[in-house]
């Protein structure tokens, strides 16, 4: 991948990363989770990444954190910049003052994010009390009730445990956590996976709401384009450990570039023609354990060339912010066929 940052136009930066590759030394090899990712996320703006299981998504993410569990993770190239900081280079001091009140995470299973023994109100302000000197343990548990009245649950129900709650509820208490110290940028993984349809819609948009109510920036990883059409405003998508596409939300959707997104787009179900097969990606995702000569997605594309196998595609800019990485570009008027039945 090349080096070029990929810039939010007239929006100031919050979060800019250059170059990073992650790796997970395990007995039975070395994972190659993540491999040379950049972007950048502008304030109050919302980024989709999107991409199958093992894609580095949430790799990725905790890196922003510096949270990579080393053992056997290790960092071995890239800079995180968080509001001109480099994460990567602060103190374990810098690193748990920077947590919960400049980035703060949302993890998928809420079930394992809460503290069975602990009633919601101290878990919310226990946070509190980590990212504001000074304040008293009554003061933090007041502002604790306050905030579970603004995810929409009575401050009344601060004393109650986690299991007294439902699974939309409990995710309601893991945005109030993630949100109580205010931070400058919130990380959704998955956050509604485990959740009925119904939820889904209602966490959203208390997640919309409260982006705009505290301007925060959002990374939403997510595998679900539906969420990613009603929440982003960027959309990065990853393959293999790397963004093999990146740009607008009306970019991702109506000029779509990459044949890996075309394949995303094109396995979804067709709501205006029930009759019709999905139409799913051939094949399986790479071993991350190998090292690949090519494009990873190439023994999976219905475009690739032998040319495909011999380099790694490096991301190109394809005008206003948009850019892939796929090295069937080099013919000027190569174009994807989205939409079109796959032969055979």
């Amino acid at each position: 991948m090349n080096k070029e940052e990929h810039k939010t136009s007239d929006v100031e930066e919050i979060l800019n990363i250059k170059d990073l590759v992650v790796d997970y030394e395990t007995e039975d090899g070395i994972i190659h989770a993540v491999n040379g990712v950049s972007l950048t996320l502008g304030k109050e703006r919302t980024l989709g990444l999107v991409g199958e299981t093992g894609a580095g998504k949430t790799t990725t993410a905790l890196s922003v954190l510096n949270l990579i569990p080393n053992p056997p993770g290790v960092i071995k190239n890239g800079e995180i910049l968080l509001n001109g900081k480099d994460v990567l280079k602060m103190t374990e001091k810098e690193l748990e003052a920077m947590r919960g009140s400049d980035v703060a995470m949302i993890f998928q299973d809420p079930m394992t994010a809460l503290n069975p023994v602990d009633t919601v109100g101290q878990q919310i302000a226990e946070t509190i009390l980590l990212h504001n000197e000074g304040i008293s343990k009554k003061e933090a548990m007041k502002r604790a009730g306050e905030m579970l009245e603004v995810v929409g649950i009575p401050a009344s129900r601060a004393s109650e445990y986690p299991h007294q709650f439902s699974g939309g509820m409990k995710q309601r208490v893991v945005i109030a956590i993630g949100l109580s110290c205010n931070p400058k940028l919130l990380i959704a993984d998955e956050p509604t996976t485990a959740l009925d349809v119904t939820i889904q819609a209602q966490i959203l948009d208390i997640m919309q709401n409260l982006k705009k109510q505290y301007q925060t920036s959002m990374i939403m990883i997510t595998h679900d384009l539906g969420i990613v059409a009603k929440v982003c405003d960027e959309v990065a998508v990853m393959y293999a450990g790397r963004i093999v596409e990146y740009g607008s939300l009306r970019d991702i959707f109506k000029r779509t570039k990459h044949p890996y997104t075309e394949g995303l787009f094109d396995s979804l179900p067709n709501i205006k023609e029930r009759s019709a097969r999905l139409n799913p990606i051939p094949g399986l995702v790479p071993d991350p354990t190998v090292v690949q000569p090519g494009c990873a997605f190439a023994p999976r594309c219905r475009y690739a060339t032998e040319a495909c196998k011999m380099a790694v595609p490096e991301l190109r800019c394809m005008g206003n912010g948009h850019y892939v990485a796929c090295s069937a570009y080099d013919d000027p008027n190569f174009k994807i066929r989205k939409g079109e039945k796959v032969d055979g």
